[in-house]
């Protein structure tokens, strides 16, 4: 008998209002951890979508004649992302349960029901009421909808309905109003997992409970605690985190907007802190308001721009900002190169002053074939940066060439010495990162710039065949055991993950709703190859999944967090890498290639806004670096200095980015390729022909 209550919900807790959500609707999240305020009670929303900014809140608590009711707002289903607003709740061992729900539709222009063995919100099953005279029962996966079973049921929008799904096994009895209305055996039935509801009409919930048998609660409490043991087995095999340093931020604060270097020739760290402003449009034209440069002890270097008290609004930007540290002219120290009020300057590292400055490229292409321009007009003379790259097009022998881009359409190259080299005007979205890689070992770099690449020279060689939406994330490499070719792999928001090889083809893809974040490392040292940890955001975000070198789902879970970073860490030196998620002490922190919490943060009021993996000791294992507007944290192995046999090869820390796809590499014969340029060139000719 179900009897025992797993969830009664009848939602007196709540207060009228607006359940909480992201009243920015922005992509903050995407690269930073952002909590949303208010009593959530037990329940989760992972769905959300920019089309939402000012359209109020998805779920709203309502009262009528005493009595509080859960209501779904949105009707926005299908852009640019599939969307099933869903509300949901409980744990992944809950199983072989009874699920109920009062359901009134206060519309017919849409489906509401439940939802139940859910592992993620895109990864569940469904009992809903569709249209005027449907009952459905219907698995969601990933932009895939499978109808399961379907009857006829009249209904309308003036009574209430309650639906119910009992679960045994892989078997489950679908009712309404208690009659049994058809059953459906499915293997997903006996997964188990969270419940929920769901609608993408307007609709009126209450009265949700979820009930069990005595025997079934104490296997869920049995299954908890197997699953709390084996975490604690698996950390006690990695060394806990140690504070390193702790430093003051005081005004100058900022998001995920900070660059390391070595700023004073010698092998001390030294960080570099961006505050922005926004001009025109959210973060289209982002400009950079005040650098600060500290040392690891938190003493100011220097300070170019006037820091601002206001650093949570200042700090609150999702694009990047165009600076950089590295060695550009060769000196011995690193150099400060920054896009700063329609300039590009190279700033001393020592002191912040300018050693050369140009002004920004004119904006002098005919607004109308830009691509991105909010209003349809570039809303500047001259560029405003949206990032910069440090490249090799010269086959000089280290890279000594600054890439700069508008937000999503044009590419300019410039030497050291500012000297424009090349611009490129791009038919597609370049996306946010282009990747600088020589791909054919001429000791020149091609750069992968959204779904093209160019040549050194900036001339076009190939593109994929994909035209819409932009790639945010990319990697090269070579992943696969026996495999001496070289491949890039993508995330592209609604295109998906993919691989592609460097002739322009599409070998793998998964279409994961809006495929945010990549990294690749040897997360799974008992698997041939190597192995990519990737990630969503708008839509049902906060999905994490990991793939072999083939591009094969290895497993997907929902970390209930946005923020995450997914960047390999070399934590324990072994060879085997961890995955940062991000600074959360209850639920962050880095998993194994199993999607197991190997290491945790401790508690202690540590921030949680921002991450950052980065080698700071000199011992090769990587440091995590957590901060917000006004604190930035250190944490090393307790058992730090630890000498190493293991020296990865990463994402060269002077090119970095909110959207750098990361890699740890065993060494550096991962990014050795010999890709043909004929070949590439015939792919283009080939093109040209069929354009004709």
């Amino acid at each position: 008998m179900k009897d025992i209550y797993l969830c009664k919900e009848e939602f007196k807790d709540f207060s009228i209002g607006e359940f909480p959500y992201d009243r920015d609707h922005s992509a903050m999240g995407e690269y930073q951890y952002v909590k949303q305020e208010g009593y959530h009670g037990n329940w989760l929303d992972q769905v959300c979508n920019y089309t939402y900014n000012g359209t109020g809140a998805s779920w709203l608590i309502t009262e009528l004649d005493g009595v509080h009711y859960m209501e779904s707002m949105r009707i926005e289903k299908n852009h640019p992302h599939k969307m099933f607003p869903t509300l949901e709740m409980g744990e992944k061992w809950w199983k072989d349960y009874c699920v109920s729900v009062k359901l009134r539709r206060l519309s017919q222009k849409g489906m509401a029901g439940l939802v139940f063995s859910l592992n993620n919100s895109m990864d569940t099953l469904v009992f809903s009421l569709e249209e005027k005279d449907r009952a459905v029962v219907s698995y969601r996966h990933k932009e895939e909808v499978v109808i399961l079973k379907e009857i006829r049921f009249l209904h309308d929008s003036d009574h209430t309905y309650e639906l119910s799904v009992d679960c045994d096994g892989e078997k489950a009895g679908f009712y309404i109003d208690g009659t049994e209305i058809m059953t459906v055996v499915d293997k997903r039935i006996r997964r188990g997992g969270k419940v929920g509801i769901t609608a993408d009409c307007p609709s009126r919930f209450h009265c949700f409970y979820v009930t069990a048998s005595e025997d079934t609660y104490n296997m869920i409490k049995q299954e908890k605690e197997q699953h709390r043991i084996r975490e604690m087995k698996e950390q006690s095999r990695h060394p806990k985190m140690k504070l390193y340093k702790k430093i003051d931020l005081k005004n100058f604060g900022t998001s995920r907007q900070i660059r390391f270097g070595h700023l004073t020739g010698d092998e001390s760290w030294h960080i570099v802190l961006a505050q922005m402003q926004k001009r025109v449009s959210r973060d289209a034209y982002g400009f950079i308001s005040c650098l600060t440069a500290i040392n690891l002890d938190g003493e100011i270097i220097w300070q170019k721009g006037e820091p601002s008290q206001q650093s949570q609004v200042l700090g609150k930007v999702s694009a990047d900002m165009p600076f950089q540290v590295y060695d550009i002219d060769g000196d011995g120290k690193d150099e400060v190169i920054v896009g700063w009020d329609f300039q590009i300057q190279i700033l001393d590292g020592e002191t912040g002053a300018v050693k050369k400055s140009v002004r920004t490229p004119l904006s002098d292409d005919d607004d109308s074939t830009i691509i991105g321009v909010p209003y349809q007009t570039y809303a500047f003379e001259r560029i405003n940066p949206d990032g910069i790259r440090i490249c090799n097009f010269r086959g000089m022998e280290k890279p000594s060439d600054i890439l700069i881009k508008d937000r999503y359409c044009r590419l300019y190259a410039l030497d050291g010495d500012l000297n424009l080299l090349w611009k490129f005007k791009s038919l597609k979205n370049t996306g946010h990162c282009p990747l600088p890689v020589d791909i054919d070992g001429d000791g020149k770099d091609e750069l992968l710039a959204g779904y093209h690449l160019l040549d050194s020279d900036g001339s076009l060689l190939w593109s994929y065949a994909i035209d819409e939406d932009h790639t945010d994330e990319i990697v090269a490499g070579k992943w696969k055991p026996g495999d001496d070719n070289g491949y890039f792999a993508c995330v592209s928001g609604t295109q998906g993950f993919f691989i592609g090889d460097f002739y322009g083809k599409i070998v793998s893809r998964d279409y994961i709703g809006h495929a945010q974040r990549i990294s690749v490392a040897n997360y799974c040292p008992e698997r041939q190859g190597l192995e990519f940890a990737v990630t969503n955001f708008w839509g049902h975000q906060g999905v994490l999944l990991l793939y072999d070198c083939y591009g094969n789902q290895i497993w997907e879970m929902q970390n209930e967090m946005n923020g995450n970073i997914l960047a390999p860490v070399n934590w324990d030196g072994n060879g085997s890498e961890l995955i940062l998620t991000n600074a959360d002490q209850e639920k962050g922190g880095l998993l194994n290639g199993q999607g197991i919490r190997a290491v945790t943060f401790p508690d202690d009021g540590h921030p949680t806004l921002c991450c950052e993996a980065i080698d700071l000791t000199g011992d090769e294992r990587d440091e995590l670096v957590v901060w917000d507007y006004q604190w930035l944290y250190i944490y090393t192995q307790e058992n730090n200095p630890c000498h190493q046999q293991y020296h990865p090869v990463q994402f060269p820390v002077y090119n970095a980015s909110n959207y750098r796809g990361e890699y740890s590499y065993p060494d550096s014969s991962y990014l050795e390729f010999h890709g043909d340029k004929e070949k590439m060139k015939q792919k283009t000719a080939k093109e040209k022909i069929t354009e004709v």
